[in-house]
């Protein structure tokens, strides 16, 4: 054992992961929180959901109760998939008890070895959601795959997959291409002019963020500070919003490194899909070996935008040497 006042079993790992399943499901998804600040969760899907959405062209005209015409009604779906995936590992516990305790064992703290089975369960259920997260945008869905970067695709792929399909292009108003690369001499302008193309309805939409790199937020800082640094407003380097779009927030992610597109839109409209509540999804442990545990979990999660259409989204793809705006 770890520290010799520390009772813990092996049994205590069984009860604990049967106990606090629902708790420790939850635990993926709660590693995700600061992703989730910028998307909707939507609970409850098993593999795949419509998101419906109906456009019928109603107006009013002078009075005429004997003016008819059809009413033509186009339905547009997009589907949010979510994918099962699975992971199973041997572990020996006793690794994780000071990770888990920390200073609980130095202070010579009594717990329980149900408590302490579930707090080093809660850190393995931790590292699951740490990796989701990571791969929220550059995921690619392999059938083949071992790693959480194959089991779904994300944002940035289905974006690009959009792009070649036609669905997000400069003529339907909802992809901006930047014909040169964004650095600190130009990303105000550049980043004013994108903001500008955005369609108008886009445009008056509350709560607007701009998922971007790093590197292209700080251009903008460096460039804003530059531009405008006499004037006596400009008293922060940290400017949260483009200059005349108060609406618009930055958010500059650590996971849009060497992204090439960029996203306008609200919360709502980007999405993240897990179950959470079907008994495909489980949490168990067992014991087939005379010190290694084996931690076996399953889960479902996806993403996608809920609406590609040019008064729910705007994509900026970021300019490539080797493609050009293309």
């Amino acid at each position: 054992m770890a520290d010799s006042h520390i009772i813990c079993t092996d049994q205590d790992f069984l009860t604990s992961a049967r106990k606090c399943r629902k708790e420790l499901l939850r635990i993926p998804v709660h590693r995700l929180m600061d992703t989730l600040k910028y998307f909707t969760i939507r609970p409850g899907i098993r593999y795949e959901e419509k998101l419906m959405n109906v456009d019928a062209d109603m107006e009013f005209g002078p009075y005429d109760p004997k003016r008819t015409q059809q009413l033509d009604v186009e339905f547009g779906a997009r589907v949010l998939k979510t994918y099962l995936g699975s992971v199973r590992r041997e572990f020996d516990p006793n690794e994780y008890y000071k990770t888990a305790l920390g200073s609980s064992i130095t202070k010579g703290e009594a717990l329980k070895g149900v408590e302490i089975a579930r707090l080093v369960l809660s850190i393995l259920s931790g590292k699951l959601g740490d990796h989701l997260a990571r791969h929220i945008f550059d995921a690619v869905r392999n059938d083949a795959g071992t790693k959480t970067k194959d089991l779904f695709n994300g944002l940035d792929t289905i974006t690009a997959t959009e792009i070649t399909s036609g669905g997000l292009s400069t003529a339907k108003g909802n992809l901006y291409k930047f014909t040169e690369a964004i650095d600190s001499t130009n990303a105000v302008d550049q980043i004013t002019a994108f903001c500008r193309s955005m369609d108008d309805f886009l445009k008056g939409t509350p709560g607007l963020q701009l998922l971007m790199p790093y590197d292209v937020f700080y251009a903008y800082l460096d460039d804003y500070k530059a531009t405008t640094g006499a004037i006596v407003y400009n008293t922060s380097f940290n400017q949260l919003h483009p200059e005349g779009f108060e609406n618009i927030t930055f958010c500059p992610m650590f996971q849009k490194k060497d992204s090439k597109f960029m996203q306008l839109a609200a919360k709502n409209n980007l999405l993240i899909g897990v179950n959470q509540m079907g008994e495909e999804e489980s949490i168990v442990v067992e014991k087939h070996d005379v010190v290694l545990l084996t931690f076996f979990a399953t889960m479902f999660f996806g993403c996608d935008y809920e609406s590609i259409n040019p008064e729910r989204l705007l994509v900026g793809k970021l300019y490539d040497p080797a493609g050009g705006g293309a």
